[in-house]
């Protein structure tokens, strides 16, 4: 039966691979080549020897939910009292990442064990009687009770609430005489990332998005090389290298993760920070929903931004923000577009209230003063923005800007919102609400 991987058979001289293709039946090389172990790359195999964690840090598009769906499934079908953990940042994710993606279980179990998902209970279960459970990184305590025997956690740097969920779950892994974890995800600086990192029962591999280039298209290559190639976030996201927080970013990941809070106390003021795309050709369209309470702490509630969308339809986002929020007014740049923004936003909702804003200063320099109110404690994040996350950490003091794309649109209407609350006229009178 054919032994070598498709990533052999392709650096071998081409009469040689021909040669063992030809000494192979042809039943053995339809089992082995509908395998996940012909077609994985070498940086792809699971460590070997006795390990506890396995953490896989790489670029996208090197395979990581291939590898961990193929992980749990191959350890499900070979011992039928499996239980198993899948962790990922929400339910939704779980669920639409890990269970039922392009690589996720459901897609594996076609060449092997049949498998039941049961979206209601958060089960997946294997004929010889494995299951997995699906919980959210936003439910630590959901993590307290259960026990396994392995877990996946998935893109473990954008976990909100990261360090309380990972040791309930590795305090509930131990079933079995070899309890092990394996942490597939991007890589962030994240305090729970850093702490992984280089410890000492830690089983690392290391991939880039290039190393898995013969399974992506060549245009998505090129694109990502020319737009982040030469850039800092493209070491991070491309290369998979673990970056620590620029120099001048006048937001740390050790801050952000300090004011993160899970309960939204009562509300005085809710309102809506918003920087339009500079036209009307479907640009990113920042829109942060960001609240004052009674102690004049302000909280951010959503990241609602939008890509990709027509000015009718960013507008409508913001109007079904406001009223999914209650807000109470709309804060919107209106140097780019001018009177179009605030007529788009009438059109979605006519009563919608509107303060358009002019930008005098540069991004950077409008951010500042909303990064002190970080400093002082005065801002907390009601769980993990992690797209805006990574744009706050991309702005550096001096007015330069390294996070991921070519303008940072989430954090800047995450300015206009707080710059509102906290360094604008306060209201007489509060409101009190409930969120």
């Amino acid at each position: 039966m054919l032994r070598h991987t498709a990533e052999e058979l392709a650096l071998m001289p081409p009469d040689r691979a021909a040669a063992i293709i030809r000494r192979t039946k042809t039943s053995d090389l339809q089992a082995w080549s509908q395998s996940w172990r012909f077609w994985r790359l070498a940086a792809q195999a699971e460590p070997e020897g006795d390990w506890r964690i396995w953490l896989v840090m790489a670029g996208r598009g090197f395979g990581k939910t291939r590898m961990g769906a193929e992980w749990v499934r191959a350890r499900a079908e070979s011992d039928g009292d499996l239980r198993i953990a899948l962790v990922a940042a929400t339910i939704v994710e779980a669920r639409a990442v890990m269970i039922e993606g392009e690589s996720g279980l459901l897609a594996c179990a076609a060449n092997g064990m049949p498998v039941r998902w049961e979206p209601s209970l958060r089960k997946l279960s294997w004929d010889n009687g494995a299951e997995a459970r699906i919980y959210s990184a936003a439910e630590p305590e959901a993590l307290r009770g259960p026990q396994h025997h392995i877990a996946w956690a998935d893109e473990i740097a954008k976990w909100p609430y990261a360090l309380a969920a990972w040791d309930n779950l590795m305090m509930g892994l131990r079933l079995g005489t070899q309890p092990q974890a394996m942490a597939t995800t991007t890589p962030r600086p994240v305090p729970l990332l850093k702490q992984l990192h280089g410890a000492a029962d830690v089983r690392l591999t290391k991939g880039r998005t290039a190393d898995n280039a013969a399974n992506l298209p060549l245009a998505y290559l090129r694109a990502m090389k020319a737009e982040y190639g030469n850039r800092r976030i493209g070491r991070q996201e491309l290369d998979g290298e673990l970056i620590e927080d620029a120099e001048g970013a006048l937001w740390t990941r050790a801050r952000l993760e300090d004011c993160r809070m899970r309960t939204v106390p009562h509300l005085v003021r809710v309102v809506i920070g918003v920087d339009p795309p500079a036209g009307r050709d479907g640009d990113a369209c920042g829109i942060v929903v960001a609240g004052l309470c009674a102690n004049g702490k302000a909280w951010v509630l959503s990241d609602a931004s939008v890509s990709g969308r027509s000015p009718d339809g960013w507008a409508q986002t913001v109007a079904d923000a406001a009223a999914q929020w209650q807000a109470d007014r709309v804060i919107a740049e209106k140097n780019n577009g001018g009177d179009m923004v605030e007529s788009v936003l009438r059109a979605a909702d006519v009563s919608l209230p509107i303060r358009l804003v002019h930008a005098s200063r540069g991004k950077v320099a409008r951010a500042e003063p909303v990064a002190a109110l970080y400093e002082k404690g005065r801002v907390h994040h009601a769980g993990a923005f992690s797209a805006l996350e990574d744009e706050m950490c991309g702005l550096i003091a001096g007015g330069a800007y390294e996070g991921p794309g070519r303008s940072p649109d989430r954090a800047d209407a995450l300015v206009w919102a707080l710059t509102e609350l906290m360094l604008g006229k306060r209201l007489t009178g509060p409101r009190v609400r409930t969120v």
